[in-house]
């Protein structure tokens, strides 16, 4: 295991907990990285899609991936719920799912006593990871009641609190290309999630993989690599890995510098309607120790503040009418950001 960047000693918490054990520390980095191999062996053609995904879970985020029908964002979903051991469910999204799809609901029952009382049914949220297929094209009401169970882990039905599973995980997709009949996802729901990530088409060699690989009698099925309590483990690692005041400044340049109030770049200044907030900024620094131990570093650097910026930062900004009437785009704001760290 490379210990580029890494400290002389075991991690520590920013809170002072007892450092964990470097022995502990190696076997579930190559947990990480053994997963990571794992889901390889199943998607072909998306190694940033693989990496960024399990980034996003190692640092106990939510994923909002976003790419045209075809390119096996759902397969990818089960592969991972397969690979780390978790129990997952999936849940389409149309214009009529109600909330109690989701959640669950109350169902009035009469005992052999002749006596009535509520039970609950629990809804398909109630799994650690939960696939939200075409999450724009439910209601803003339905797209809500995914909100509490995002952030607070838990659902309220009737009045009364229900906690989900842990760990808890929601990926969501999106299909960026028919809009027609969609409800978009508003501000406050795209900032819970840690990350968005943009789905690509595979390049040509791996086209060919795929039509070769996926067509034929070979049995691609996913083999399990860790349980819910390795992932857990792997979370609150990753939470005591220390950071550098050369990272936290970058983080801080990075996120204070994509506000138009408050930028040095005129290209923000004059394009971005808003920008980050300092949530952006927390997932960032969760998402940057999460990247550098899946690479086998104790410790995270710059470069993985620029390689995580755009997932990170893409759904957390929105450019003014000017910006899309001179078409700047998203993509020309985030690499302006990302110069400056370099």
């Amino acid at each position: 295991m490379s210990h580029t960047s890494a400290p002389d000693s075991p991690p520590r918490s920013a809170g002072g907990s007892a450092p964990a054990s470097l022995q502990d520390v190696e076997r579930l980095a190559d947990l990480a990285r053994s997963a990571h191999g794992a889901v390889s062996e199943v998607i072909f053609g998306q190694p940033r899609v693989i990496e960024e995904s399990l980034i996003t879970l190692l640092a106990g985020g939510h994923v909002l991936l976003i790419g045209v029908p075809g390119l096996a964002k759902t397969r990818l979903v089960h592969t991972l719920g397969t690979v780390l051991g978790l129990d997952n469910k999936r849940v389409q999204f149309t214009p009529d799912l109600m909330p109690a799809d989701i959640l669950g609901s109350e169902v009035l029952e009469e005992g052999a006593d002749g006596r009535r009382s509520f039970r609950f049914l629990r809804g398909p949220v109630f799994t650690q990871l939960l696939m939200a297929d075409e999450i724009n094209r439910a209601s803003p009401r339905t797209q809500s009641a995914l909100l509490q169970a995002m952030e607070e882990q838990q659902v309220t039905v009737a009045g009364v609190p229900h906690d989900l599973p842990r760990p808890f995980h929601v990926l969501a997709t999106q299909n960026p290309l028919e809009q027609e009949g969609t409800y978009p996802l508003p501000e406050a729901q795209l900032d819970r999630f840690l990350m968005q990530i943009d789905v690509s088409y595979p390049d040509a060699e791996a086209e060919r993989q795929i039509l070769l690989m996926t067509t034929g009698s070979y049995d691609l099925r996913p083999r399990r690599v860790l349980g819910p309590e390795d992932l857990v483990d792997l979370q609150r690692l990753i939470r005591r890995l220390p950071v550098g005041d050369s990272v936290v400044d970058a983080i801080l340049r990075l996120i204070r510098s994509g506000r138009p109030d408050d930028s040095p770049l005129d290209l923000v200044r004059r394009h971005v309607a808003w920008g980050p907030g300092p949530r952006a900024g927390q997932a960032l620094m969760l998402t940057c120790r999460a990247r550098a131990l899946l690479q086998g570093r104790l410790a995270p650097s710059v470069d993985d503040v620029i390689a995580l910026a755009a997932p990170v930062l893409r759904h957390r900004m929105a450019l003014t009418f000017s910006a899309r009437a001179e078409g700047v785009t998203l993509d020309d704001i985030l690499a302006a950001l990302t110069a400056q760290l370099t």
